[in-house]
């Protein structure tokens, strides 16, 4: 099966929703390169990008799940 790599970019809004984005990671570890998380303590918010290597069904799974939480926006940058 084929795979792609894609950037996710988390905005979190909702701290509650921390340890749920947390868990769905660590569930999909096996397709993750790298992460980088960024506190933004004046606008009470926190910035996650996650780089994958995954079949884009599964990377849109991941994008989707974190995309439901409340408080958390997702967007996904596929390469070609």
């Amino acid at each position: 099966m084929d795979t792609r790599v894609a950037i996710v970019g988390i905005i979190v809004e909702n701290r509650d929703s921390v340890e749920k984005i947390n868990g769905i990671l660590h569930e999909y570890a096996d397709i993750i390169i790298g992460r980088m998380g960024l506190p933004y303590r004046e606008r009470n918010m926190s910035i996650i990008s996650v780089v994958v290597d995954a079949p884009q069904e599964v990377i849109s799974a991941v994008s989707g799940k974190i995309g439901r939480l409340d408080g958390v926006s997702v967007k996904t940058v596929y390469s070609l």
